[in-house]
């Protein structure tokens, strides 16, 4: 019998630099917060104002996403202060944005996913 071992190589591409994370999430930015214009308006929103008008769910869905987006930009070196902002957006959107219909409306000007990625695109010209 003959054994013989080999190892097996991954190879893995190299990492996303921030400003390609940026570009690849801006799809979902915005799918989230713009990609729909109100008919008859000058107004856009996202599926973030569409799901929270559902109640009980809408809101916490929209968090999710907005998180997931958070999680992606937090796998690069952002400083502290950039990343508490970036926390807090979501959760003045979640907050307010369950408020019934007050909170609607408020989804639909705040754009939480909107600001972060803004912020983020700030700090990297900046450096």
């Amino acid at each position: 019998m003959s054994s013989s071992s080999s190892a097996n190589v991954e190879i893995l591409p190299p990492p996303r630099t921030l400003a390609e994370e940026l570009s690849q999430l801006d799809w979902l930015v915005d799918l989230m917060d713009s990609r729909f214009l109100i008919p008859g308006t000058k107004y856009r929103v996202g599926l973030d104002a569409i799901v929270g008008l559902i109640p009980g769910i809408g809101d916490g869905l929209g968090a999710v996403v907005s998180f997931y987006i958070l999680l992606r930009l937090w796998q690069h070196e952002l400083p502290w202060h950039l990343k508490a902002r970036l926390v807090g957006n979501i959760l003045v959107d979640f907050g307010l944005g369950s408020i019934p219909l007050a909170g609607d409306l408020f989804d639909i000007g705040f754009k939480a996913n909107r600001r972060n990625v803004r912020l983020v695109r700030k700090h990297l010209g900046g450096n």
